[in-house]
Formats: structure tokens, sequence, C-alpha cells
């Protein structure tokens, strides 16, 4: 499945006109679609379509269902599969999820929580009350404990290992550091929220949730729907490159999480929880 497209272009600068090639990253619309009820009568509901980039699309439909609260575990999960279409250019754009019929769920609900963001698809909650109704786990109190000199380093990290960011320098990523300040998964996409339900989809189907003994770093800013999934998956510390709002620092205190800003140029804030980061080195 191809991420990335070559293009012609003209690249003009003040001295120079160059005719070259380049490389961009490819964005195409993902549907979602789920598969519900007894095993003798199934019942189909398409709940989402977001623009990504082409691959880990099971990894993302699975980490979009369980952030959204629809999946618990892995086990809630029968197949996954792309589902056929007469049009060639969307034959792998859209994903359905095939749910144990034990897997209860509101659709009413379902639909009354999503909301559109300018930043992204169909994402997130509503309100802080939606999130924390969503039985998300309780962090662990003042653990586990980064080294700051470990965490200046995980941007540094983080671009060394955006494959794809270093072709076209134009898609978010999420990666998950261990307190040994080691990377231990990194997923990009073109949309930030889909860069974290791709990381914790991944991690979801290798029984690895909840997340308890690591930092997550996204590229872009802490915004609300990136703090929301990364405290279902029960992950207790998010930095960020970039800026967090006040509804999403908000959420991070309200939950427990420490919360990161800023985090470039050998410099960080630290805006909630700081327990979680030794200050004594």
């Amino acid at each position: 499945m191809r991420s990335i497209l070559k293009v012609e272009i003209q690249k003009i600068s003040k001295k120079s006109y160059l005719e070259i090639q380049d490389s961009l990253v490819i964005e195409e619309p993902l549907e979602i679609r789920i598969g519900y009820g007894s095993l003798q009568k199934r019942l189909q509901k398409s709940i989402s379509v977001t623009m990504r980039t082409p691959g880990n699309d099971f990894e993302l439909a699975t980490g979009f269902l369980f952030t959204e609260g629809i999946i618990k575990h892995k086990k809630d999960i029968l197949k996954t599969e792309y589902v056929p279409t007469f049009h060639q250019d969307s034959k792998e754009n859209i994903v359905k999820i095939e749910l144990a019929p034990s897997v209860e769920f509101e659709m009413a609900n379902l639909e009354r929580n999503f909301y559109t963001t300018s930043s992204c698809g169909v994402c997130g909650k509503a309100s802080i009350e939606a999130v924390h109704s969503n039985e998300i786990p309780d962090l662990n109190t003042g653990y586990p404990i980064f080294e700051v000199s470990e965490i200046l380093k995980f941007p540094d990290s983080l671009i060394q290992r955006q494959n794809l960011f270093e072709h076209t320098g134009g898609l978010h990523a999420a990666a998950l550091f261990n307190s040994k300040g080691e990377l231990t998964l990194i997923k990009e996409d073109i949309g930030r929220h889909n860069a974290v339900d791709k990381l914790i989809g991944s991690a979801l189907l290798k029984n690895k949730v909840p997340l308890s003994d690591y930092l997550i770093l996204v590229s872009g800013r802490a915004g609300f729907e990136l703090v929301q999934k990364s405290i279902v998956a029960g992950i207790p510390i998010l930095a960020a490159v970039g800026a967090p709002s006040s509804l999403s620092t908000k959420l991070a205190d309200e939950s427990g999480m420490t919360l990161i800003g800023f985090l470039k140029n050998e410099k960080f804030n630290i805006y909630t929880h700081s327990e979680r980061i030794n200050l004594n080195t």
C-alpha cells in the first residue's frame, strides 16, 4: 500500500528556477464500519470517515474503536477486513470490524458523542464528562519516573525514526518511550489523531494495553482528543512538541496525567502532575 506519491514540481527561489521531482504524502479517506449483533442476525453500520495516510488501517480502526469506548479488549473483535468495492481507487478505503456478539453499545449515544473539529475528522468526545463516563483506567500515581535528560532526547529519536516524514515533511507521528529512554513503537499519519489511534490499536492487538509504563510523544500540539485517547489507553505521560490547549490541560489534570508541552530545542514545560518527572537531575 503506497504512502508516498512522486510528482514533478517547479522549485522557485530568488536566484534560481528548477524542475525537480518531489514526494507528497498520500491522503485518502478511510471509512470504518462495524458488524454487530447476534451471529444469526448481523447488523452493519458506518461509524466514521477520516482522512488518513494509507497503511496500518486495521490498527487505526482498532485504535479508534478502543479510544471511543466501543471495544475494551482484543477479544471483542471477531474479524477485520477490507470491504470490496467496484471502484479500483477505493478498494482499500473501507475497513469493517466484526464485533463479538457480547459487545454491547448504544448507537444513539455513540453518534451523539462524536464531533467534528477543524483539525481532524470525526474524533474525540464532546465534553470531559463524556470522557470520564467511558470507564477510563486509573493512572498510576507518581509512576513511572522519567529523567529530564532522557526526555530532552526524545524529539531527536522521533525524527530519526520518522521514515515517511523524512521523504515528505508532511506527517505527524506518535511514539511510545519507556523510562529507560527507549523508543518502542512509532506510527505516522497525516492526521495527528490517526497516528495515535494507529499506535494504540497496534498495542491493543498485541495485548499491551493499558500502556501504564510508557510516555507517548506526539509531533504536533497536545490537543484535547490526543489527551483523551492516551488516557483511555492508560498512558500516564503525554509529551508534545507543540502547545497544549486549555481543555486538554484540564482533562489531563483531572485524570492524573502528566502533560508536557513545547518539547523541543532541549527544553519543555510541565503543565500537570510533575511528580513523574525527576527534577533533581
